[in-house]
């Protein structure tokens, strides 16, 4: 891992975030990558050199969540809370679109999407192309 506390403390500076050096910080820095090897890195093309400047931006800032809430990445959830309500008045409940699995109930930031997005193969099916 490249992100480091130091790193993360400077990144969030000029930002008008503040970091401190402590445990806690060095602790939801580890989720925070963690959460993009788990979630990210393995829908990187091979063939693709990931800049290791948005890698470590991409952690910092999936670290400002878990450090705001521990385990923001990590979620626990049965397969029947993949759904989204589709009628109020019956109280009626539709499966997700078109994601299912881990896919479907990771939390996902947009920053942390826009950022990666030109490094990230397509998934198709089971299998990236």
């Amino acid at each position: 891992m490249t992100a480091t506390v130091a790193g993360w403390i400077a990144y969030a500076a000029p930002r008008g975030d503040t970091v401190a050096d402590d445990a806690a910080s060095a602790s939801a820095l580890v989720r925070a990558q963690d959460y993009i090897d788990f979630h990210y890195a393995n829908r990187f093309g091979g063939a693709v050199a990931v800049d290791q400047d948005v890698l470590d931006a991409s952690v910092y800032e999936a670290a400002k969540s878990e450090l705001a809430t521990p385990g923001f990445w990590s979620k626990t959830y049965t397969p029947d809370q993949q759904k989204v309500l589709t009628e109020v008045k019956g109280i009626k409940w539709t499966v997700r679109g078109d994601a299912s699995g881990t896919d479907a109930a990771t939390p996902v930031s947009t920053k942390i999407e826009s950022m990666l997005r030109p490094y990230l193969v397509p998934l198709v099916g089971a299998f990236a192309v």
